[in-house]
């Protein structure tokens, strides 16, 4: 750690942390920590005024990253420079987005044409009636495909899309039982085009397909990866197989080839503004300085709870059926970056790194975890995601009395409640940010995503680790595959566990 690093951890931990409701009674607070963002399809306000953040640490914050030069970094990402130092890689997941470095950027336009014409002429009839795709990937190749369609496909949508991320045969099974074989696509996603998980279920839907009366399976496969050359050795076409960049990481990958079942299932004009949003905000990341960038002011806050509120946990609530899965999918976007012990250096971390990253859907969780945010003993810092505009068409008390759910559970962690009996006392002063849309459409969803990555990426820099590696993913899998080879042995509580499952 620099002396200048040092020296803003220093200040950041000697200043006062003063209360919620002293804060509010500064009246430029909610003009000072809310904004109101103008998007492609609609504008989304992120509102950080009932975090404990304060002008006193927000400089502080500004000095710290003027300390680690945070602009130096997102620079070098944005130039596509080799920031990834752990595997001497680029990270250019923005070029896909229209913004990055010129050649990946006219890269990426060319691969964005060659999925374009594909997605096109399958919804024009060349590979006869397609009514589903099954798609196949895990991790980063299955999560945003999984979300994006969860979120803007309810209303219908062009192709009836399945997401298979699970080595267990149910997964599969359920999603071919949904499907017609003689009307189905399968896409098989995977960067190395070695994926076991992947494989696997692929070889089985190949299988199910040529059981069911498809004369040529393989004419029915779609190829989404970074080897393309693997994937036809494998079988695919190379008509049928859409590259992405090596650059690009699998938890950034939906904007690239991976988004294939996105735009099958939208159509590409919306896929395109899924992007235009993402590109938005990927602009105002990379021009707007200090606390006024969104993504930054998001860090700052973050690391205010981890590193000097001890907190081992951040919470994300979605009051919107659609974004259902959007708690999972940032799980994997903040812990698999920044879920880290060493610096990008390689040398020791000097305090806790990424919270654990957990979540539902409001108003479920109300009803099963919300006791604990309220009265329990952890101080968990809480995200609301939120829609103006309703996903559905039903009485509209049905969207305000979910929208006044919402707000009311972030003003009831602050305010709190006193009671002479202690059991049904709130202590408040709890935390929250609420982000709220003005519609769910493919732009304000690409651009809530983008948000995301960049406030990930801002919180690695200001932690000082890389947040573009996961080597922590691969001990476990590579133990799975020795004990698939059945040549080594193991603790004698695994060995144990293997002979009573049959296994060895």
């Amino acid at each position: 750690m620099s002396e200048a690093v040092k020296a803003a951890w220093t200040k950041l931990e000697a200043l006062a942390k003063p209360a919620l409701q002293t804060l509010f009674a500064d009246p430029a607070r909610l003009d000072t920590l809310s904004a109101r963002l103008e998007l492609p399809g609609g504008a989304i306000r992120f509102d950080w005024s009932k975090t404990h953040l304060d002008g006193a640490h927000i400089a502080a914050f500004e000095e710290l990253a003027e300390a680690v030069q945070f602009k130096a970094r997102r620079g070098a990402m944005f130039a596509g420079e080799a920031i990834n130092v752990t595997e001497g890689r680029a990270v250019e997941h923005t070029a896909l987005r229209g913004v990055g470095r010129d050649t990946s950027v006219e890269e990426a336009g060319a691969l964005h044409a060659r999925m374009r014409s594909l997605v096109q002429a399958i919804h024009g009839g060349a590979l006869g009636e397609v009514k589903h795709l099954i798609h196949i990937g895990i991790g980063g190749s299955a999560l945003g495909p999984a979300l994006a369609i969860d979120a803007l496909a309810r209303d219908g949508a062009v192709v009836d899309v399945h997401v298979v991320s699970n080595i267990d045969g149910c997964a599969l099974e359920a999603a071919f039982a949904r499907c017609d074989p003689a009307t189905t696509l399968i896409a098989i996603a995977s960067k190395t085009f070695t994926t076991t998980e992947t494989m696997t279920n692929a070889h089985s839907a190949l299988t199910w397909l040529g059981e069911h009366g498809v004369e040529d399976p393989y004419g029915r496969v779609v190829a989404l990866t970074a080897y393309p050359d693997k994937a036809v050795e494998w079988g695919v076409d190379e008509t049928r197989v859409l590259p992405f960049p090596e650059s690009v990481g699998g938890r950034y990958s939906l904007w690239s080839s991976i988004g294939f079942p996105i735009a099958l299932a939208l159509g590409w004009d919306e896929f395109a503004e899924f992007l235009d949003g993402a590109a938005a905000m990927d602009l105002h990341f990379q021009e707007t300085d200090g606390a006024a960038n969104l993504p930054l002011r998001a860090a700052f806050a973050d690391l205010f709870y981890t590193r000097l509120k001890g907190c081992q946990t951040r919470a994300v609530f979605a009051y919107d059926e659609r974004l259902g899965l959007f708690p999972d999918y940032l799980q994997q976007l903040e812990m698999e970056s920044n879920g880290k012990s060493v610096k990008a250096d390689g040398s020791p971390v000097d305090g806790p790194t990424a919270p654990i990253t957990w979540g539902g859907v409001g108003t479920d969780a109300q009803h099963a975890v919300f006791q604990l945010l309220h009265q329990g003993t952890n101080l968990v810092p809480v995200d609301f995601i939120a829609s103006i505009a309703p996903g559905d068409a039903l009485d509209p008390a049905h969207h305000r009395n979910l929208l006044a759910n919402c707000f009311a559970q972030g003003a009831a962690l602050m305010a709190g409640k006193a009671a002479k009996d202690p059991a049904r006392a709130y202590p408040g002063d709890r935390p929250s940010a609420t982000i709220l849309c003005d519609d769910l459409t493919p732009g304000t969803l690409g651009a809530l995503i983008a948000f995301h990555e960049h406030r990930t990426f801002a919180n690695g820099v200001l932690l000082e680790v890389n947040s573009f590696d996961q080597f922590g993913v691969e001990l476990g899998k590579e133990i799975a595959k020795a004990i698939e080879a059945g040549n080594t042995t193991f603790d004698p509580s695994t060995e144990a566990l293997l002979a009573e499952a049959g296994i060895k």
